[in-house]
């Protein structure tokens, strides 16, 4: 099972000079509990993004072109199709960026796990490719939220599976 899992926002935008946009408490509390325990891959930038490296009590993947790269706590593959090889089937997967890793895997992906923020951010330089007018996607659940203290923004999640 290959599950993407990304933050937002209404005009698209999911980075800014290689950080997230939203730093929602509720959003990264609902990333840790979805892939501990599981597999989550990624490309060099978000890696080299992460404050403290690799994620603990997940198994890390990294993408990256660079020949003989290493990343303490990874294990390092030069393609996306090379990393899902070494993953087994009963596995779960979850890519969890960048765009280029994103858009990647949005055509073998089974899930998408979307936490949508209703605001459009001042300045951003990366986005989510677009899927809303894709039929082969169906929105299975919506939670929606206000926002509050440790939330600044309305915000839903989103599971959407392919269809």
């Amino acid at each position: 099972m290959i599950s993407i899992i990304v933050a937002i926002a209404q005009n698209g935008a999911i980075g800014y000079k290689g950080d997230l946009i939203y730093h929602l408490s509720a959003d990264l509390r609902r990333f840790k509990e979805l892939t501990t325990g599981n597999t989550i891959i990624m490309g060099r930038k978000t890696y080299e993004s992460l404050p403290k490296g690799a994620l603990p009590n997940r198994r890390n993947i990294v993408l990256t072109r660079q020949p003989g790269a290493t990343f303490p706590g990874t294990e390092v593959f030069s393609s996306l199709d090379e990393a899902l090889s070494h993953c087994s089937r009963d596995e779960k997967v979850y890519i969890i960026g960048g765009a280029q890793v994103y858009t990647q895997a949005l055509g073998m992906a089974d899930e998408l796990e979307v936490t949508f923020v209703y605001d459009t951010p001042a300045q951003a330089d990366t986005f989510f490719p677009e899927f809303g007018n894709d039929k082969s996607w169906h929105l299975e659940n919506k939670e929606d939220h206000d926002p509050d203290e440790k939330n600044p923004f309305r915000y839903s999640f989103l599971t959407f599976r392919r269809v």
